[in-house]
């Protein structure tokens, strides 16, 4: 990789990619006992290798594992840590118009790493068949997931204090990050909406300061967890986040601009961050200098290019959003990449995976013709 390469890179994605049809099938006879965890496995491990070979023919820098190893973008992560349990939330997610499957996570003992999390070995097969040059990217759900949807409610019969088990929960997080690191990770990504979550709350909520009490404690929470997980980590290690306003079958969870949370984004010790802003949802530019924060190796990756639609975006708006961007953050500070993965959930976007390869080889190709160092 030569020098002047840097993750997140000038033109990135986000990571997940739409299922395959085999993949779909093999859960589909997995869940019906028509074949083995084993013989799943196989079929994961195949599927991953065609997306890998796809990624890697179109030029990407950093490459996923299009999350295939995983039904949900965060659940499967956190009921693989020690002292998180799966129960059924009988409630959907609620998204714009589409239902989700009632799966949820809560608290069952005080939070810790878990040395045989499955996760570490779909990275390992990962790294395995990605060829020199290219890096591996590794994606988990921020901490800050464990504050919603009622999946801390137990957390006063394990811990005596709050902070304890904010203490915990960056621990078991630091500890996990280490270990993808000592697996040879070196390019990793928290997604995470609860910053949209609260953008929604704090914006409805605006006229009512003691309303809002409850919703910047948790902001306040998730500044603590995530900058006390990241401390100490490898220098050579890049941590970035992606925050997501939903993504599920093409629809979403929240709205509006970041300029409710910029200060809390610009406290995170984040090395990139991933943004969407593919519509008037996302709101204006102006809150990036507050993210940014004037940090010279922090990168602004705007999410100009949907996931949620097929119909390619006008390359010449893209680049001309771009340039609008640098009245905030410096052209050096910024990036490129689609608004979200294609699959949050294994269900996937509406649209082709011909589509989704041309939605990134769009991504690739005008950030090219705007950065002259994006090989």
């Amino acid at each position: 990789m030569t020098a002047n390469l840097k993750a997140p890179y000038r033109f990135d994605q986000v990571g997940s990619l739409l299922r395959s049809p085999e993949l779909k099938t093999a859960h589909k006879d997995f869940a019906e006992e028509k074949i083995t965890a084993a013989q799943l496995q196989t079929v994961q491990q195949q599927e991953i290798k065609k997306i890998v070979d796809k990624q890697v023919s179109l030029g990407l820098h950093a490459v996923t594992d299009g999350e295939f190893s995983r039904s949900w973008w965060h659940l499967d992560f956190l009921w693989g840590l020690n002292g998180v349990g799966k129960y059924d939330y009988e409630k959907s997610y609620k998204f714009h118009g589409k239902k989700t499957r009632t799966d949820n996570a809560y608290l069952t003992g005080k939070i810790s790493y878990n040395p045989d999390h499955p996760f570490f070995k779909a990275f390992t097969y990962l790294k395995s068949i990605v060829p020199d040059g290219v890096q591996p990217k590794q994606t988990i759900p921020s901490p800050s997931l464990l504050f919603r949807d009622n999946r801390s409610d137990k957390a006063s019969e394990f811990y005596a204090n709050h902070t304890d088990y904010l203490d915990d929960l960056a621990k078991a997080y630091h500890e996990t990050i280490q270990h993808f690191y000592d697996l040879g990770c070196r390019y990793i990504q928290l997604d995470d909406t609860t910053w949209a979550f609260l953008i929604n709350q704090l914006d409805n909520t605006k006229d009512d300061p003691e309303t809002q009490k409850p919703f910047r404690k948790l902001a306040e929470d998730s500044v603590y967890v995530i900058n006390k997980l990241l401390e100490n980590l490898p220098t050579d290690l890049t941590v970035t986040t992606h925050i997501c306003r939903g993504n599920f079958r093409s629809t979403f969870l929240f709205s509006g601009g970041y300029d409710v949370v910029a200060d809390y984004l610009g406290q995170l010790n984040y090395d990139g961050f991933f943004l969407e802003y593919d519509n008037d949802r996302a709101g204006d530019f102006k809150p990036l200098a507050k993210i940014w924060n004037h940090d010279a190796h922090k990168r602004i990756v705007l999410g100009l290019v949907t996931s949620k639609f097929p119909e390619l975006e006008d390359q010449s708006q893209v680049i001309a959003r771009i340039h609008e961007a640098t009245q905030e953050v410096p052209l050096e500070n910024l990036a490129l990449s689609t608004q979200c993965g294609f699959a949050s959930t294994e269900e996937g976007n509406n649209l082709t995976a011909d589509q989704q390869w041309a939605k990134l080889s769009l991504v690739i190709d005008t950030a090219k013709k705007v950065w002259k160092d994006a090989e």
